[in-house]
């Protein structure tokens, strides 16, 4: 269904349709059984193997995603998350059994797992298919009804998903509502009260929904970004290093919320890293021109000047070429970057990596502290002693050792960021956490009633309570 054929009444009609048939469903009791959740979970995992095709065409058109990339990031990605929750969900779902104190003798106390409702997913544009449809992995395992809001900014991806989910789903269950986010999602919580909120984009955005969701005391999930810094001292294996860094920025043309958005290189290695990362771009894409199918566009004239714009703002060492009319910027290094102009304060999420130097672990700390709580880091080093330190005295979201941007792909980590850069998590069991409440149930035997805790209140009483409790 296409919004912008509807009048602002049937708009209004239609968005209220998405959450009231939700809100009638979740009610029903229909998605609480094990048995229910199992069996859209494969129908999921059926449609997503039935559209595999049809969603490489859609990220091709909508940000030139080359099909290695778009297979990997956007489908391999969520075969390995639904698969594993297939496998733990009925585990996961137990009631679990706790310890009790002896003052409440005789009870047993239990956490049971309940979903939380009606759920609103809020996707990005970068990979505009993967970052939908994982968290509604969670969503389904958890026992929610669920409105999906694919981005705008790729409509082909979005038509795609709108077809899939229509065609798999009752859209009493989960349905798909299309349109400008700006206008759609802001009628939808003013309207509505949802049980959860989950939302990947930019912080500013993250900001608003935050602060709409909280006048309804809306739980949210915000998964936003940040400057995420590679750090690489003299003891790692530099070759290795250049070609994993170029690799993690390159990959969706730098269009990654965990890409690596500036580099933190220990002096006496500059120059021969640099060297390494010329080295490794040539050796992935040979001869790298705006028609060359393994690299990735940047998605829109808009993204494209902004991304151009910092060009400006530094020395080009390495790359730096472009073309506006193919949305082509090639991997480029900038240093002699001033820490209080826009590519050092923005995240940058493009191709373009600004390189600044460290003497001692120290300044590290202090340089990332002016851009704090990333959602990724990545330290590059031999040194165990250097690597506990940076993950003790830097807070972030997660990364990785001795690579970029894998870490997302297991889905035993939680993926989520700290304060800007985000918070809650999801991946995996994380994922079913997210959208599950925890009911907290203590039940009393009746056989014996001690009256320890009753009036009168005497000393001889608070001494036991000091005993027990």
């Amino acid at each position: 269904m296409s919004t912008t054929t509807l009048s602002k009444e049937s708009k209004d009609t239609t968005a209220n349709a998405y959450f009231d048939d939700k809100k009638t469903f979740f009610k029903s009791g229909n998605t609480l059984p094990y048995t229910f959740r199992k069996e859209q979970l494969k129908k999921l995992k059926a449609a997503i193997v039935g559209y595999e095709y049809d969603i490489g065409q859609a990220l091709k058109a909508d940000l030139h995603k080359p099909d290695f990339e778009a297979y990997t990031s956007e489908v391999a990605l969520l075969h390995a998350e639904v698969n594993h929750t297939l496998k733990h969900l009925k585990k996961w779902m137990k009631p679990e059994s706790v310890p009790t104190s002896l003052i409440h003798f005789p009870s047993k106390s239990k956490v049971y797992k309940e979903p939380l409702g009606v759920s609103l997913i809020i996707g990005p544009w970068n990979y505009p298919f993967q970052l939908l449809i994982a968290p509604l992995i969670g969503a389904i395992a958890a026992g929610n009804t669920v409105v999906l809001k694919p981005s705008e900014l790729t409509p082909h991806t979005s038509k795609v998903i709108e077809d899939m989910i229509s065609h798999t789903f009752d859209r009493k269950y989960i349905s798909v509502i299309q349109g400008d986010g700006a206008k759609i999602v802001p009628q939808l919580m003013e309207n509505h009260r949802f049980d959860h909120i989950f939302f990947t984009g930019s912080v500013p955005v993250g900001k608003i929904i935050a602060k709409q969701a909280a006048e309804k005391l809306t739980p949210v999930t915000l998964e936003l970004g940040g400057k995420s810094p590679a750090i690489v001292d003299h003891t790692a294996k530099l070759k290795v290093a250049a070609r994993r860094i170029a690799w993690g920025k390159a990959f969706n043309a730098g269009q990654t919320c965990v890409s690596p958005d500036y580099l933190l290189l220990e002096k006496s290695i500059k120059e021969e890293f640099i060297t390494h990362f010329h080295n490794a771009i040539e050796q992935f894409y040979g001869e790298l021109h705006p028609d060359h199918q393994n690299y990735g566009r940047i998605l829109n004239q808009k993204r494209f000047d902004t991304l151009i714009a910092y060009l400006d703002q530094g020395n080009i060492m390495y790359g730096g070429k472009t073309d506006r009319e193919k949305l082509f910027i090639g991997p480029t290094l900038i240093d002699n970057v001033d820490m209080e102009s826009p590519i050092m304060q923005e995240e940058i999420f493009g191709p373009i990596l600004p390189v600044l130097t460290f003497s001692n672990y120290q300044e590290v700390i202090e340089t990332i502290s002016i851009n704090s709580h990333p959602l990724s880091l990545y330290h590059f080093t031999s040194d165990k002693k250097n690597e506990k330190l940076i993950r003790k005295k830097v807070q972030f979201g997660g990364g990785a050792v001795n690579d970029t941007i894998v870490h997302l792909s297991n889905p035993n980590l939680p993926f989520g960021g700290i304060g800007s850069s985000g918070y809650d998590a999801y991946h995996g069991k994380h994922s079913f956490d997210t959208f599950t409440h925890k009911k907290s149930i203590m039940r009393r035997g009746t056989w014996i009633d001690l009256p320890v805790r009753y009036a009168p209140y005497t000393k001889h009483k608070k001494k036991l309570a000091k005993l027990f409790m």
